[in-house]
This record gives C-alpha cells, structure tokens and sequence, in this order.
C-alpha cells in the first residue's frame, strides 16, 4: 500500500489561492487519474428523526432552543423507512443515508429500530449510511454488523473556528467518532460547511485535518451554507459559486481517491454551475427534494442535467471498501 501524503499548510495555500482556471484544470486531471469523470454517486438523504436536537449548532434548524419552522417528528418505523428506500432505488440512487436528530446515539429500542432499518435497507442491495451523532465503539461495532457501509459525522469546519458555531459538544468529539466508525471497518464521511463566517484559512484548516487523517474519508461533502430564518446564522451571506468550486478542487487535489459531494446549496446552482463543480472534482450528489430539512433540486431535474451533462449513476459498491460488503 502507497505512503499517504501529508499536506503542509504551504502546500495547501499555494494549491487553494492558484487562479481559478489553473484549479479547476489540475483537480480534473487528478480526478480522471482516479475515477470515471462521467460517474456521479447518487445518494438519497432521509430525515428518520426530525428536530428536538439538544445541540447548539448555529446553521441548523433542527436544535430545540432555536425557533423554526421545522416540524418535530420522532423516530419513524423501520417499514417506512424502507419503503422510501426502495422509492429512492428506484429513482436511481444507489446509497441511502439515515439522518436522526440526536447529540449522540444511545442504547435502547430506538437504537435497535435503526439497526433494523440498516439491515433492511443493505438487504435492498443499497449503500447504507447513517448520521446520528456521536458513536461509541460498541456502537459502531454493532452498526457494522447490522450491514452498515457508511457513517457520516461531518467536522462542520476548522478546529480553530469551531467553537464560534458550536458550544455544545469538542472538536475532539467529532474525531473520536470518526476513529471509532473506521475502526469498525465502516468507511467514514465527513466534510463541513462553508459560508458560516470562516475564513479562507478555517477552510483550509478543516481540509487538512482531512487529509491528514490515518485514512482519508471515503466521502467528502461540500456544503454551502443554506441559511434558515431562526438560525443564529439565518442573515449570512450565500457563498458564490466560485468559492464552492475552490473548495472541491483543492478537496480533489488532496483527497484523489474520495468521493467529493456536491451537498448543500446545489438548489441555487444552475446546471452549467454544477458543470463546473463535477470538473473541478465532485463526482457524488443527494437526490430528492429535501435534504433533512432544506430544499434540494428534484429528482427529475437531475436526471435532466446527468442526460445534458452525459452523467451516468455510480453503481453501488463499486470499490468495496470493506471487502466482505456485497450488494
């Protein structure tokens, strides 16, 4: 197996602050080095347990000492749930990512609820993923077993910036999760946020941290901030285009072998500005009309811009990462 390599904050400076259409080549050439420019992971994000969340995260709406719109709903059946993965199979998508309000995942029947869901949802021949909080070890362990394939824990954004966003839970929390859903042999998502008042060197930071860990991340998302009235952050500013593009490029540059996801905020882009972002590296996006609780382009008008764009869908466990997973 080939050394990783460690990234310098010089390097990485130089990288993310080189002109724009420099960027873009280099990431693209990188890409088509490790991956199929014309493949997109489709995945579907569902909302399995909505609001009431004790946590303190400025950009989200579903935190209970914030008010917004979002309806409250606990924890759905198993059933439904994978009924609405087999709906999403059929619209294309090939993982199914589980969302549930919680500061951290306990041991009880809610728990068992969700390992029923993973095994349901793997039995479909899908990707499972799940995003729950904070895991221990244990937990993981038994996720794997259930047939999970992924987790999501995203470090939102630097660690040095990090306290300016959230209070209610370390750095070092979403970390230790990480470590534990790896250790598990199940392949660990995490990206972050950007528009949240960072600056370009938070952005960087978090990019590091990264790309330096003992194993990449299987996936990578990329969020724009999406504003929600209620938030402490419902008056930032949108981030340009350009500033998402940035962001894949020097992800793809760092990262060659993950899956970039274009996540959060693709409702405001326009075909030809996803174009550049799949250039610049993204090779994954959500599909359907919501992710957790804000708006997302259809799923018809991305089947519309992957024919324009001569995009086809990733099929599912096309580089087993743990080996023993089949579809």
């Amino acid at each position: 197996m080939s050394q990783q390599k460690h990234w310098d904050l010089e390097s990485v400076e130089n990288i993310y602050h080189s002109p724009i259409l420099e960027l873009i080549h280099r990431a693209s050439v990188v890409h088509r080095e490790h991956h199929d420019p014309q493949e997109v992971q489709v995945c579907t994000l569902l909302s399995i347990k909505t609001g009431g969340c004790v946590e303190d995260c400025a950009y989200c709406p579903q935190a209970a000492r914030y008010h917004t719109d979002v309806d409250v709903h606990k924890l759905m059946d198993p059933d439904v749930v994978i009924a609405n993965a087999k709906q999403a199979k059929e619209d294309g998508s090939t993982r199914f990512c589980m969302g549930a309000a919680w500061r951290e995942v306990r041991d009880n029947r809610d728990f068992d609820k969700v390992l029923e869901m993973v095994k349901g949802v793997n039995d479909l021949g899908m990707e499972v993923c799940c995003t729950l909080g904070m895991l221990t070890k244990e937990q993981a362990d038994k996720l794997k077993e259930a047939g999970l394939y992924a987790y999501n824990h995203n470090l939102d954004t630097s660690e040095e910036y990090y306290d300016k966003v959230i209070s209610t839970r370390q750095y070092d929390d979403r970390l230790d999760t990480i470590k534990n859903v790896q250790g598990a042999g199940i392949s660990a998502c995490s990206g972050g946020i950007i528009g949240m008042g960072e600056s370009d060197e938070d952005r960087i930071g978090m990019l590091m941290t990264l790309a330096n860990m003992d194993t990449q991340p299987e996936s990578v998302p990329v969020n724009a901030l999406v504003p929600v009235p209620g938030t402490p952050l419902e008056d930032q500013k949108r981030v340009s285009i350009w500033e998402m593009i940035r962001m894949i490029a020097t992800a793809r540059i760092m990262m060659p072998k993950t899956m970039i996801r274009l996540s959060a905020g693709r409702l405001e882009m326009g075909t030809e500005q996803q174009a550049m972002c799949f250039m610049a590296g993204a090779n994954s996006i959500f599909a359907g009309d919501k992710l957790l609780t804000t708006p997302n382009p259809g799923t018809q008008s991305d089947q519309e811009m992957f024919k324009v764009l001569g995009l086809k869908p990733r099929k599912a466990f096309k580089e087993c990462a743990p080996a023993e997973q089949k579809g």
